[in-house]
């Protein structure tokens, strides 16, 4: 939370206002002893947190006191500081402000409080001349201006020798106490403010004090009621501490848009039905990760000119740059160039434990098209469907945009012969946290490699793993590089099994600490065995006790448990596994989505998630759609509706149907967050620049209120009650790739669902045989067979299916036959285009291939629908 250089030019002229017993103005009493505190673990026995720094050493509690080291030859003043933000000031209130001080060998210190952004309004400031011998200060001031979010900064900057300087009792005593947080949930009737596809479920909830049923309408935009009923009660819910009823309108079918709910003088906020909800979400969804890019121009003419800017991070004064970055002292002797990658969430940093799940879940997006019937074979994924500069280059633009990690990833790799070669450092980010809001090219903070963990070699390795076999058709020599830093990664992973992330590694950036990695074991073993086939990673991932286990929580999966995502891939990924495994492994997902359902049904507002305190944590709107994401893995293995239903679910709740009746991702319905916490788009504080872009998803309530501000304002909030949308609230309202890939993912699924109409059974029948590898293992040949199950003439037909790998068809007979990418199509010739019910038509081909896993495809369509495959 540091401040920008140009904010930092203006704490030189803060005003002093009223200390008591100066000449600066009257004396003021003291406030009465009542008062309250507004500075956050001022004592510093919780720790460093939420105090940051800038120009100095890394943060630390010695002997109770905060202190830090001050480089010698810091020009002004204000080149180094230490502080706190969203201060509050109430204008025409009395404040004490008192501090402990010690520099060694000696040094002024200048304490500030001022506006947190532009124009850096000073509101008082007092000079001490720190010795080593520590020293009280105490003033009292009036308070010129009302500011919600002032900072506290200790200017500790501008003397010619290195200084020691620590801080203790800081306190800020005064105004009055903040009025009760009440949060404007506007209608009492929450539905998705999106709206619903028109054959899939239409829920709301209705928050009331009637404890017998209550008549609702469907209303058109012109106010024509459309359909009507009666609500069902559901008491007390835990969740949200309000007495509420539910609606189920799922009978009316008709597309229709600005329509509304009415229950007991209550309207909803207006919705629609369609069937191309979610086709603009999917694309916003990803849109964030270009603009949350690092190392690249950012350009305004593909995403709106507010969120154009320059390159971070490149090594451009003021920034120190990510091409040639140092470890950690005593970490290692070497620097590396760590350029790219997204920045993580609202800071600066890049963490290989989080992007190697959201990666996984991008490149899973893309999978999913070659996989599921419903995915129309990934015309809505493919190159220029996304607005990025690599558009129309003959990659899928979703691929693209998982590479740009990708690449800073395989950048993170201990270099070939250093000590734990081949391993991954755990994050790269400032050495101090900096303060909101911060573009990235405006950070001056020095970035550091942090060690290498187990943690983050096998995310390495799960996610090259994964690029390996999906980048094989576009681009070879970079899937080859990926499968090659995948193998390396695992073996040095299991050569180092237990190099953990330190937790007490959160200065400048987030620990991301995960003690137990099992889990990343078993998932990388999945990865390396889908792409390679090798014996030896089935070995792995069938003696993992998670290839058995119960890996899917009630609370969702995340980046520290990632054996879920394993199980996904082998439930749905081609694999050589055998018949009986695959319909265990199949099972199990059906029967964790089985159990999602039926939380649906507990929960008044329709989420997959328990309603306890404990299920609404930092982050857990990911979670939830993880649960989603889930629920469309078991639709997409049995065609059963009541999963895509679920999942449909899962997103009313997101997007509006919830105790604050907000739709928690930006631009998407009439009451939407819009004040993430991030250092990019911190238009809340200085309106120069832009608020999140349209389909960035925020973390959601925290019953464990994880920052000052909301600990403030939010105490003893109902678990759906702890959010509120500011940008000082990091523990509820943050942006991170993790959580807007598993929006991507799902935003995907439910566009491809159209009007969600029923999935009818299939009429025809495909066996594809591999009749094995040639001499040399350089290809193979297939034969496919189509039976017309059906009850009519098929006149022509067009067969589609898409390699797991690097297969390139070389020549075909009995069908005319294409590839683009790993979609291979084939049309009928003029001599066999009629199948008639119960017939046959078959066509073989040849394909050439450099090695690895080569299953029989799980999806043939023909003319569009899914065949069942043998």
């Amino acid at each position: 939370m540091t401040p920008s250089r140009r904010r930092l030019a203006v704490l030189a002229a803060a005003t002093t206002v009223a200390l008591a017993g100066a000449s600066a103005g009257p004396a003021h009493a003291d406030p009465p002893a009542d008062a309250p505190e507004q500075i956050t673990n001022g004592d510093f026995s919780a720790g460093v947190s939420p105090w940051f720094s800038y120009g100095t050493g890394p943060l630390g509690v010695t002997d109770g006191q905060l202190c830090t080291t001050v480089p010698g030859g810091l020009a002004n003043p204000w080149d180094a500081g230490i502080g706190q933000d969203g201060v509050p000031l109430i204008a025409g209130a009395e404040y004490t402000l008192s501090f402990d001080v010690t520099a060694t060998p000696g040094s002024s210190v200048n304490a500030v409080l001022q506006l947190g952004n532009a124009p850096y309004t000073g509101y008082f400031s007092v000079n001490a001349a720190a010795t080593p011998a520590q020293q009280r200060i105490e003033r009292t001031f009036v308070a010129p201006s009302d500011d919600s979010r002032a900072q506290l900064i200790f200017q500790v900057g501008g003397s010619a020798a290195e200084q020691t300087v620590c801080l203790d009792n800081v306190s800020l005593r005064g105004g009055n106490p903040p009025e009760p947080y009440v949060p404007d949930t506007g209608p009492a009737v929450r539905v998705n403010q999106v709206g619903y596809l028109p054959a899939g479920p239409k829920n709301a909830t209705v928050v009331t004090e009637a404890t017998t049923a209550l008549p609702w309408q469907l209303r058109a935009a012109s106010g024509t009621v459309l359909a009507s009923g009666t609500t069902t009660p559901r008491g007390a819910d835990p969740a949200s501490a309000q007495n509420v009823h539910s609606v189920d309108f799922s009978a009316h079918r008709t597309p229709g848009r600005g329509l509304t709910l009415a229950v007991d003088g209550e309207v909803s906020h207006p919705f629609d039905i369609s069937g191309t909800l979610y086709d603009q979400l999917r694309s916003d969804a990803l849109q964030f990760f270009y603009i949350q890019r690092s190392g690249i121009a950012i350009d305004g003419s593909l995403v709106g000119a507010e969120y154009a800017r320059p390159a971070g991070h490149l090594g451009v004064a003021p920034n120190q740059g990510d091409t040639d970055v140092p470890c950690q002292a005593g970490v290692c002797d070497y620097r590396l160039d760590v350029r790219g990658g997204w920045y993580d969430a609202g800071d600066h940093g890049k963490y290989v434990v989080n992007g190697g799940i959201a990666t996984y879940q991008l490149l899973s997006t893309f999978e999913r098209t070659k996989n599921a019937a419903t995915a129309g074979h990934g015309a809505a994924l493919a190159d220029g469907t996304l607005r990025v500069p690599e558009r129309d280059n003959g990659v899928p633009d979703i691929l693209d945009e998982a590479r740009w990690e990708l690449e800073f990833l395989l950048r993170m790799q201990v270099p070939a012969g250093k000590p734990l070669a081949g391993m991954a450092h755990h994050k790269i980010h400032d050495r101090n946290w900096t303060g909101l809001p911060l573009q990235p090219e405006d950070d001056p903070e020095p970035r550091e490699l942090h060690p290498p963990s187990t943690a983050a070699t096998l995310n390495l390795a799960a996610v090259a793993a994964q690029c390996a076999r999906l980048f094989a058709p576009y681009d070879t020599a970079f899937a080859q590089r990926c499968g090659t830093a995948a193998k390396t990664a695992y073996a040095a992973a299991k050569a180092n099994p237990n190099r953990y992330a330190s937790g007490a590694d959160s200065n400048g950036g987030g620990a991301y600490d995960d003690s137990n990695v099992t889990d990343e074991f078993y998932w990388a073993a999945v990865e390396l065995y889908l792409t390679t086939g090798e014996r030896s990673y089935l070995t792995d991932l069938t003696a993992s006790p998670h290839h058995t286990g119960n890996v899917f929580d009630a609370r969702g999966f995340g980046w520290q448990s990632v054996a879920a995502l394993g199980r996904l891939d082998l439930a749905t990924v081609p694999n050589g596994l055998p018949a009986a495994e695959l319909t265990r492994i199949r099972a199990s997902v059906t029967a964790a989505a089985d159990g999602y359902l039926a939380e649906i049904r507990r929960q008044a507002y329709g989420l997959p998630m328990p309603g306890d305190a404990g299920s609404y944590f930092w982050g857990g709107n990911s979670n939830v759609i993880n649960n989603a994401i889930v629920l469309a893995t078991a639709f997409d293995l049995t065609g059963a509706a009541k999963y895509r239903d679920g999942a449909v679910q899962a997103m009313d709740y997101l997007l509006g149907r919830n105790a604050l009746n907000i739709s928690y991702v930006t631009g998407w319905g009439e009451h939407a967050a819009e004040n993430q916490h991030s250092r990019i788009f911190g238009h809340q504080l200085d309106p120069s620049l832009p608020k999140p872009p349209a389909g960035s998803l925020a973390g959601g309530p925290n019953a464990d209120l994880q920052d000052p501000f909301v600990q403030q304002l939010l105490a003893g909030c109902a678990p759906m009650f702890c959010f509120v949308d500011d940008i000082n609230s990091y523990s509820t309202n943050e942006v991170a790739i993790n959580w807007n890939s598993a929006l991507a993912w799902i935003a995907s699924f439910l566009a491809d669902q159209g009007d969600a109409r029923a999935v009818p059974p299939p009429t025809c029948a495909v066996t594809y045989t591999n009749y094995g590898f040639w001499h040399g293992g350089t290809g193979f040949t297939a034969q496919v067979t189509i039976r017309n199950t059906g009850t009519t003439t098929l006149n022509g037909w067009t067969a589609r299916f898409a390699f797991t790998g690097d297969a390139k068809v070389r020549e075909a007979w009995m069908a005319n036959v294409t590839q683009s990418g790993a979609t291979v199509t084939a049309k009928n010739e003029s001599y066999n285009a009629r199948i008639a019910p119960g017939g046959t038509a078959m066509f073989g081909f040849n394909a050439t291939t450099a090695g690895g896993a080569n299953p029989s495809p799980a999806l043939i369509t023909v003319n569009g629908a899914a065949c069942a495959v043998s």
